[in-house]
This record gives C-alpha cells, sequence and structure tokens, in this order.
C-alpha cells in the first residue's frame, strides 16, 4: 500500500492539471481515464458509439492509464475526472487520510475479466498444474494478482511455496514478456485472449472470472468533491453507462462487436464477437452500477490476505451509491 501511494505522490508531481476541455457544442467534457483499453469495457464503448453520452450533455475524451496506479495518478491530479479502475486503488488512497478522497460512484464489472493462457497449446488444463510454476498476473497490490492469488489459496496453493508471482512486469507489458518467455502462465484480456489464441501463440485454459466469483473488479471513481459539485453531470455521466449495459444485454455479440469496431482498429469483428460471448459466458457485467458491501468485504479481505491491507475500511468511506441507486 504505501509503495503504490507513493508512486502516485511521485507521479503527481510531474502531471499538470489539465483545464476542462471546451468544445464548439455545448457538450460538458470529462477526461475518462481507463485502466486498460479491452473489450471487457465494451458497455462503455456502446454508450461512447450510441451517443447515449451526447444525449446526456457529454462529451467523453477518454484516455489509457496503463494500470491503476496511473489511473488514480490522473483523478488526484485533476487531468481526469473520472477513472475507471480497479476499486482497491481507493482504498490505498483513503487510509492516508486525504481531505478530498476518491470514491467509487458506480460498478462497471463485477468478475475478474482476465483469462489464463499457457504456451503449450496441446495442454489438458487444471488449476493444479500451476503447482510449481511462474505466472504473470499483475502488479503486487493490484486487484488481479490478489484475486488471483486468493483464488489459488482457496485451492490449497500458496505463492512462494507452491506457485510463483512474477510481479517485476507493468501491467501493460505482461503480454509482450510472456511470449517472449517470461513465466509459465500469464493472465490476459480480452480481445488479446482470443487473438492469439487463434494465431497459434497460446490457449486459453480458464476464466480467472469464473474460477473467483463475485468481486468488485472494475469502477467509476472521482474525488469527493467532483461527485458533490457535478450531482447531474455525475448522474448523466451514470445514465448513459446504463443505457450501454442496457445495450449490451438486449442485443446479439456480433451486433454489439460492429458497434464497437472503431475502438479496436486492429481486431475483426468476429474476434471481438468471440469476445463478448466470453464476457457473457462468466457473467462479467452487472446490470445494476451500484456497488454492495458485502462484495467489498470480501475484496478488503482479498487484500488483507495479499498482505496490502491491516484493518477494513468503512463502506461509506469509499463508495457513494446515492446516484447509482437512483437509475
Amino acid at each position: 500500500m504505501k509503495k503504490f501511494f507513493a508512486i502516485i505522490l511521485s507521479t503527481l508531481l510531474m502531471i499538470l492539471p489539465l483545464s476542462a476541455c471546451k468544445n464548439t457544442s455545448g457538450l460538458k467534457t470529462i477526461q475518462l481515464n481507463e485502466v486498460t483499453h479491452s473489450v471487457f469495457y465494451a458497455p462503455l464503448y456502446l454508450s461512447i458509439e450510441n451517443g447515449y453520452f451526447e444525449d446526456e450533455g457529454i462529451e467523453i475524451v477518454l484516455t489509457n492509464g496503463g494500470g491503476a496506479d496511473n489511473s488514480m495518478t490522473a483523478v488526484l491530479s485533476g487531468s481526469a475526472q473520472i477513472g475507471l479502475m480497479g476499486p482497491e486503488t481507493v482504498i490505498y488512497v483513503n487510509n492516508q487520510n486525504k481531505q478530498d478522497a476518491p470514491k467509487v460512484f458506480g460498478q462497471l464489472t463485477w468478475r475478474d475479466g482476465s483469462f489464463l493462457v499457457s504456451r503449450n497449446i496441446d495442454e489438458e488444463f487444471s488449476w493444479l498444474n500451476l503447482r510449481g510454476k511462474e505466472i504473470l498476473a499483475g502488479r503486487r497490490g493490484g486487484v488481479p494478482a490478489m484475486t488471483f492469488e486468493y483464488i489459488m489459496k482457496e485451492l490449497g496453493l500458496i505463492n512462494g511455496v507452491d506457485y510463483n508471482l512474477n510481479f517485476d512486469v507493468q501491467f501493460n507489458l505482461m503480454t509482450s514478456a510472456f511470449l517472449n518467455g517470461t513465466a509459465d502462465y500469464c493472465t490476459v484480456f480480452e480481445p488479446t485472449a482470443s487473438e492469439y489464441e487463434k494465431e497459434g501463440k497460446w490457449k486459453v485454459v480458464s476464466s480467472v472470472g469464473a474460477q473467483g466469483g463475485e468481486i468488485p473488479y472494475t469502477s467509476f471513481i472521482a474525488l469527493e468533491s467532483y461527485i458533490r459539485n457535478n450531482q447531474e453531470t455525475v448522474k448523466g455521466f451514470l445514465t448513459a453507462v446504463k443505457k450501454g449495459i442496457d445495450y449490451l444485454f438486449t442485443h446479439t455479440e456480433r451486433d454489439v462487436a460492429e458497434k464497437i469496431i472503431e475502438h479496436f482498429p486492429l481486431t475483426s469483428v468476429e474476434s471481438i464477437e468471440t469476445s463478448i460471448k466470453s464476457y457473457k459466458n462468466i457473467n462479467a457485467w452487472k446490470n445494476t452500477l451500484s456497488a454492495t458491501e458485502e462484495s467489498f468485504d470480501l475484496l478488503q479481505n482479498v487484500m488483507i490476505y495479499a498482505g496490502e491491507l491491516n484493518e477494513k475500511v468503512d463502506f461509506t468511506k469509499l463508495v457513494d451509491n446515492s446516484i447509482a441507486n437512483t437509475l
């Protein structure tokens, strides 16, 4: 936790807050920083492509943080008003007793969105195959790595004893590191997981989300002051995202793929369609945007087991469901 916050503070010193972008359309601009770019966030891209944000008087400027620490830094510095990232970041910052603390105001996914891949394309997989192996599953203290470690604990396997998690590779560099020979297994998001399997580079052997069950995985986060001072904008933002979720649940995977293809210009419609099916199969997306206290309690249990949290933080300090509950 201290390392996470130190990274944020040092990065903040190098970032100048961006002033609110102005446009000639009369829309209010929101700088939105996403932790990574993935089909996992399909409802967000649907809301952009279908004009749902414009319907609410909002223009989205989307940037990629390449990691939760960078996305949280963007929110704290003011270079982004909203971040889409793991809610563990809110817990870390709140434990520093920051006055204008970030809060979760909407939850998009409630399963781990990564898939475990192996270079052995003929492998008959069992989770116990990971005994004695090295795995790339994300940075230390991030939800992906902590969730993975907790899953393994439930299977009776202990990191550093029965297997080894490699925390040394940055989140957005894991795929290339794995393809270049680092570790025995790697966790990968869609559409990369399906695309590279199709090319014969690896085999998707399991879904981490299906194995791990419900956990607050990716959330919309903003400073308390921003939520308080921009109630109508935040409501409009969540309303637009909810419309994207509703579209996803009421249309075919092909319809969704064709709508969001511009967000993945190097990926085929067929691959995105496969990715959407994969995420639907594991029930990755919530049909409501409010977060539950029970799921955050589990998240904090996961963090405590990973050695990243000493004691739990009160749910009301982490989450503001006041707007999400009205939708």
